[in-house]
């Protein structure tokens, strides 16, 4: 049950962390989306969070909890435990506030994030494989040594700080019918869904799982804070196995429906992202732009919040190559042929023909025992898309090969 007599997630303090939290943070005005406008018939905005100083909504949260504390508490030095959003965020605003921050975080965070958190002047520690066992050490540091623990998403004024997004889509789109909120603790969609609630009980709040940690559907299926025994996906910033018990009767009242994302879905969404509005957008943050087919919804006005951008170089690379073999701009394909001159001319031929582009070939001449008989040639190439794909398979055998799609090895 919420409990009245909580201080925070009251109109008063979301007006005040609203105003706060500007001292910190970048505008982030609403951007339309006509891509993914015209692909589901609604109308799509985009709230750029991953445009923030720290690459990151987290700042929010962060900074309006620093403004809370004592100068006693924030000078026996801050700690939290984050994958990496809340970090930056916790750092920045322990920087300005002229404290001293020590940050736990998964050993399996991206470089960018470690590195970012660091430039900030906090102190990291690698700990764990999942935020839970990073959160773990954590608060073990803070016990041993007097630290102040700011819990990433469980903190009710955090949450607070988060809910200052709802403000400025509300005062922006009044009318707007739709917030998609993504969910990994449960810090941000609780104080976006508690603030629209308070300001237009009409509007509707989604939270967006990884199908692969969606604690907070089950903790709902269950109607109790349920811990989910492993959890596996690619959005790390919300690769969480518990959602928070403080904030989680806010949750249960206010989101209207969770709806749960494949680690597939991400990575063809993240090329959407990057080839339609030129941005950077990390696994999370694609979250509820992916949830948009899932809306069976239309002419609704919808904000997606993109929460953050903050991917490594490494990890942006093999999401954009996994995207291109998804929707069938990369693909291999094997042949086999005489080993003789000029069958490899021939082949190549074809595919120029059909306006294909090879980057990669690979020649195998011990498939067989009779070299003379067949040899195999893997070719890995460009493509517009399926159908083009479909039509240079086609010419391949039009022309007397039998072409076997394989797994791209690019």
């Amino acid at each position: 049950m919420i409990k009245m007599s909580d201080k925070m997630l009251t109109l008063e303090k979301f007006e005040e962390a609203s105003e706060k939290v500007k001292e910190a943070t970048l505008p982030t005005d609403l951007v339309y989306s006509e891509y993914f406008s015209n692909q589901t018939g609604n109308k799509v905005y985009l709230k750029p969070e991953n445009m923030q100083f720290t690459g990151a909504y987290k700042v929010r949260g962060a900074y309006y909890k620093m403004s809370t504390l004592t100068e006693e508490e924030r000078q026996k030095g801050i700690i939290t435990a984050s994958a990496g959003n809340h970090a930056q965020g916790v750092a920045y605003a322990a920087k300005k506030y002229g404290a001293k921050a020590i940050i736990v975080m998964p050993t399996t965070t991206p470089l960018i994030k470690v590195n970012r958190t660091k430039s900030y002047g906090a102190e990291v520690v690698l700990f764990g494989n999942v935020y839970d066992e990073a959160c773990e050490k954590a608060l073990q540091l803070a016990k041993d040594n007097g630290y102040t623990f700011i819990h990433p998403f469980d903190d009710p004024a955090v949450a607070t700080g988060q809910g200052s997004i709802a403000m400025e889509i509300v005062k922006e789109l009044p009318l707007v019918d739709y917030i998609l909120v993504p969910v990994g603790g449960g810090g941000l969609a609780t104080g976006v869904s508690t603030l629209a609630k308070l300001l237009n009980p009409k509007i509707r709040v989604i939270g967006v799982e990884p199908a692969g940690a969606n604690c907070l559907q089950e903790s709902i299926k269950a109607g109790k804070v349920t811990t989910l025994p492993t959890v596996s996906t690619i959005a790390d910033g919300t690769a969480v196995k518990t959602p928070g018990t403080s904030i989680f009767p806010y949750l249960q009242k206010n989101l209207d429906d969770i709806i749960t994302v494949e680690d597939e879905e991400l990575v063809v969404t993240f090329l959407d992202m990057v080839e339609n509005h030129k941005m950077i957008v990390e696994n999370s943050g694609l979250l509820t732009v992916a949830a948009l087919k899932h809306l069976d919804v239309k002419g609704k006005k919808i904000v997606c919040i993109l929460s953050g951008g903050n991917m490594d170089v490494i990890t942006m690379s093999s999401v954009v190559q996994q995207g291109l073999i998804m929707r069938d701009r990369i693909f291999t394909v094997s042949v086999l042929l005489p080993d003789r001159p000029g069958e490899l001319t021939r082949v190549s031929g074809i595919i120029a023909q059909e306006n294909g582009n090879v980057i990669k070939l690979e020649h195998n001449q011990f498939v067989s025992i009779n070299r003379n008989a067949a040899v195999e040639l893997r070719i890995t190439l460009e493509a517009f898309g399926t159908e083009h794909k479909e039509q240079i398979i086609k010419a391949l055998e039009k022309n007397g090969f039998s072409p076997k799609v394989v797994r791209a090895n690019i």
